[in-house]
């Protein structure tokens, strides 16, 4: 009886600092926020009024936290399949034990190293329209308009997808490529002596293999894309106005030109819904495709 409470004391003495900078770090800022999602306040953030709990439902309802709802999915249906597509393409390619094949994951990787706002700045070069390689390849085949793909309202998310897809690659590249080179080499030997073709061999052995990480992935890459700021900032800054086609939830939330910007209130709002958003997301990703992944060896 003694051994166990002086284990638990032991145990508590460790876990006292997780717990502590969990506490000030995570839950005492969401706790903050949920509370000051209930106030309107003014541009000072210190003369608040309390407008009561409905406000929640009153900012979910309201056509502007709907419209960048929208767009970040849209967002995210463009870059995380795509995202994850490539990133397994190339992982499988550079798997391949041939000369020279180092040199290749060194490039596949290399955007890891990469900061959101440096990736954002070297497309934001490529894509202008008076000095970036890209609108003089598209202008070839005439899909290249006038005021540039940043300033047209159908084509700056895309465009600003294509920045993301290529930031997240090396994260994508790297986390794959781990995964790969711990499924036993027995497995793909067995699979060519029943005959199985390199297709078979990919969706029967690598595939169920990889589930594991390419269900870790699919969530951190949806995660990013809702949480998707510093790009939009960068080269849209919520734009081409008025259509606001780039306005995420989260550059509702910080924007410079964003409608609640100077209201500490409606920003705690829009945060806790954005988490809550999330949260939901996280789960029904892991209910739905978790009956699909294999954790055997």
């Amino acid at each position: 009886m003694f051994r166990r409470r002086g284990d638990g004391l032991i145990a508590s003495a460790m876990l006292a600092p997780a717990i502590a900078i969990l506490s000030i770090f995570v839950v005492y800022p969401l706790g903050r926020a949920v509370w000051l999602g209930h106030l309107r306040c003014d541009a000072t953030g210190r003369k608040c009024r309390t407008s009561g709990w409905m406000q929640y439902f009153d900012v979910l309802r309201s056509s502007d936290f709907q419209h960048a709802l929208k767009v970040t999915f849209v967002y995210a249906l463009l870059t995380v399949p795509a995202g994850l597509v490539i990133g397994v393409g190339l992982a499988v390619l550079a798997d391949k034990q041939i000369r020279g094949i180092g040199f290749f994951r060194t490039i596949f990787s290399s955007t890891v190293a990469t900061s959101v706002a440096v990736a954002s700045l070297i497309w934001f070069v490529l894509l202008q329209p008076q000095v970036g390689l890209l609108p003089d390849m598209l202008s070839m085949f005439g899909v290249m308009k006038n005021p540039g793909l940043l300033n047209d309202a159908g084509t700056a998310l895309p465009a600003i997808a294509i920045t993301s897809i290529w930031a997240n690659l090396g994260f994508t590249f790297i986390i794959v490529t781990a995964a790969l080179q711990s499924i036993p080499a027995e497995l793909f030997e067995s699979a060519m002596m029943d005959g199985a073709g390199g297709w078979k061999r990919f969706t029967n052995v690598t595939i169920p293999m990889l589930s594991p990480t390419l269900l870790f992935v699919s969530v951190v890459l949806v995660t990013r894309a809702f949480q998707a700021y510093a790009e939009v900032d960068l080269l849209t800054k919520g734009g081409p106005n008025p259509e606001r086609s780039t306005e995420t939830v989260t550059y509702l939330i910080y924007g410079q030109t964003s409608l609640v910007k100077n209201d500490i209130g409606l920003k705690s709002t829009t945060a806790v819904l954005l988490f809550v958003i999330l949260l939901v997301l996280s789960l029904v990703q892991f209910r739905s495709l978790e009956r699909r992944v294999h954790y055997g060896n």
